[in-house]
């Protein structure tokens, strides 16, 4: 017999508690589903907090959740392959905390399998936010690959010569000299962090784990083109301006960066 049940054979009204925890646990179902299944319970937590204004207990919210038999998709840590073997200059040495937008930017390539064969994607990353602000998908593992994505970001973010760092791994889209001109062309001062040290752009590799288990290992894709809309539509309408990360207060990237203000990094 359900709780509601036993009540009503009692024939009086269900406590407010009961009633309050059906009411969360629906809007939580809700939270649940609107994130792909991907929110466990810290950030649908944050979601009842931050985003709808309810004043609950996180463990409350876990309690929920375990009795509605729901729970976030959580990456498996596995082993890291260090090679130390650095030439080129790193100027970020590992330090991705930065006070402001458009300081130091990010970029990888990742690729998942589909029926017609591989699909790439090159994307590049406010470290400030956390927000994609290039990207492209290719069949092709190329140069142009990641010459795109750097065409997106700058078209829709300039930033100011000489005043933001990119930095990227040893891949040889990113050492080719077509791509050494575009980031002159642009202003941005290249750096490259030590060959095989996927810590060395920990942030990124975050991103495609994050994008993997959301998204790519969720089904099987087809089609190439399939497998990019969905790409298109997890980057544009769900990761930048909805999905909420631990590491800049629970906000989307497109609130994070909507907070700030020039005078927070003023002296």
């Amino acid at each position: 017999m359900s709780t509601s049940g036993y009540y009503d054979w009692l024939g009086r009204p269900e406590p407010p508690r009961e009633l309050r925890n059906k009411e969360l646990t629906k809007v939580i179902h809700e939270i649940h589903a609107e994130s792909r299944g991907g929110y466990g319970s810290p950030r649908v937590h944050a979601e009842l907090r931050l985003g709808l204004g309810e004043t609950v207990n996180r463990k409350r919210v876990e309690r929920l959740m375990r009795a509605a038999g729901l729970q976030g998709i959580y990456r498996r840590k596995g082993r890291r392959n260090l090679v130390n073997q650095a030439t080129e200059e790193d100027l970020v040495q590992r330090r991705f905390d930065v006070q402001a937008p458009d300081r130091l930017r990010l970029t990888d390539i990742t690729e998942h399998p589909t029926g017609e064969g591989k699909v790439y994607c090159a994307a590049f990353m406010d470290a400030y936010s956390r927000r994609i602000i290039g990207w492209s998908i290719d069949a092709s593992q190329n140069t142009e690959l990641v010459t795109n994505a750097l065409a997106m970001a700058v078209a829709r973010r300039a930033p100011e010569k000489r005043s933001t760092i990119l930095h990227s791994d040893h891949g040889t889209q990113y050492t080719s000299w077509t791509f050494g001109k575009r980031l002159r062309d642009v202003g941005l001062l290249g750096s490259m962090g030590t060959v095989g040290d996927c810590y060395d752009n920990a942030m990124m590799e975050s991103l495609w784990g994050t994008m993997q288990l959301e998204l790519l290992d969720t089904r099987i894709w087809n089609t190439r083109e399939e497998l990019a809309n969905a790409i298109f539509e997890w980057i544009e309408c769900w990761y930048n301006p909805y999905r909420r990360h631990s590491s800049i207060g629970m906000y989307s990237p497109a609130t994070y960066e909507s907070l700030y203000r020039p005078s927070d990094t003023a002296e």
